[in-house]
Parts: C-alpha cells; sequence; structure tokens
C-alpha cells in the first residue's frame, strides 16, 4: 500500500470478507480477529494487485521503500540529517545491515533508490506545470538546480527543459518503482 486509495481499497476488500480492522497504515493492517483465513485475505487483494508479504526480509525491504515514497511525497522535502540516519531510526535497526539486505534484494542502492524516487517526482512536478526549476529543486531538497538538472540529464538522457518540451510524460508510478 503506497497511497491513502491504496489503503481505503485493502480495508475495503477486508471487511468485504467480515474482518474487522483493528488499524490499518501504508503497508500494514492489523485485523482484529484471532482466526484469519490468510489464503482468502491473500486472493482477495491478489484481485486487486496487492499481496501479503510474510517474509521478514521482504518486508523490511518494503518498509524501506515505503518511507522513501513516504518522503517524497511529502513536499517540500526536508532531510535534517543524512538519510542513512534517518532510515535507520525510523527502523530501529543498524543502517549497514538494512543497507547490505537492500543491494543484495533489490540489485540497487537505497540511495539510488530515493534518487529514482525524486526523478519520478520531478517529472511529475515538470508535468503539473506549478512550479519552475528552482522551486522543484528547492521543494525536493537539491543542494541547487544545477545540482538537479546535472542529475536528470545524467540518469534520463535528458534535460528537464527538452523532458518539459516533449510533452510525453514517461513517468513510473512511486509506487511501481524498483
Amino acid at each position: 500500500m503506497v497511497c491513502d486509495r491504496c489503503i481505503k481499497v485493502v480495508k475495503e476488500e477486508i471487511e468485504s470478507l467480515g474482518f474487522r480492522i483493528n488499524s490499518i497504515d501504508l503497508g500494514v493492517a492489523i485485523i482484529e480477529e484471532s482466526e484469519v483465513d490468510l489464503n482468502m485475505i491473500s486472493h482477495a487483494l491478489a484481485n486487486e494487485g496487492f499481496e501479503i508479504i510474510e517474509d521478514e526480509e521482504a518486508k523490511m525491504i518494503e518498509y524501506v521503500k515505503i518511507y522513501l515514497r513516504s518522503l517524497v511525497n511529502q513536499l517540500p522535502l526536508k532531510i535534517n540529517e543524512k538519510l542513512s540516519v534517518q532510515i535507520a531510526k525510523e527502523m530501529n535497526k543498524d543502517y549497514s545491515s538494512i543497507s547490505k539486505l537492500f543491494s543484495k534484494k533489490e540489485h540497487l542502492t537505497i540511495e539510488k533508490f530515493f534518487q529514482r524516487l525524486k526523478l519520478e517526482k520531478v517529472k511529475e512536478l515538470i508535468q503539473e506545470g506549478k512550479y519552475t526549476f528552482s522551486e522543484i529543486a528547492a521543494l525536493l531538497d537539491y543542494a541547487n538546480s544545477n545540482h538537479l538538472a546535472k542529475q536528470f540529464k545524467d540518469n534520463l538522457g535528458m534535460s528537464m527543459t527538452d523532458y518539459k518540451k516533449t510533452g510525453e510524460w514517461n513517468r513510473t508510478p512511486l509506487d511501481q518503482l524498483n
């Protein structure tokens, strides 16, 4: 679950099966009943494009992704300390072990994943047309617009101006970004 609509769909699906939800948040649903048929819930959620993650390592990776997506979706993005410190605090685990697991399973670093998220957000903000490139850089906590412009071009092969001019909004939704 990566957005409020996802939470709503998951809640409705679980409740339609006759279960009561004690609490629900991004990536986590706590069901009140002691007897829960996970196969039934899993099947219902799979029909809506969701899956239940039972493996502890996969849960940790998914939690990191949810946390990073939530950071990018809360503009202006403010990273007051190193991202590694924030993640370690959020997960209450040693960052080195989180990072190694993430890199092993996802075949890219947490930092690279976060960079991809930010660049997809940049594309979204360019498409909205509400902000200048300098404002976008500030919203996403880049040191300056030149740093953002270089990162955009290095990763996407075109300048932000060229991307804006093409009008071809070749974007990946944040919840589908790997």
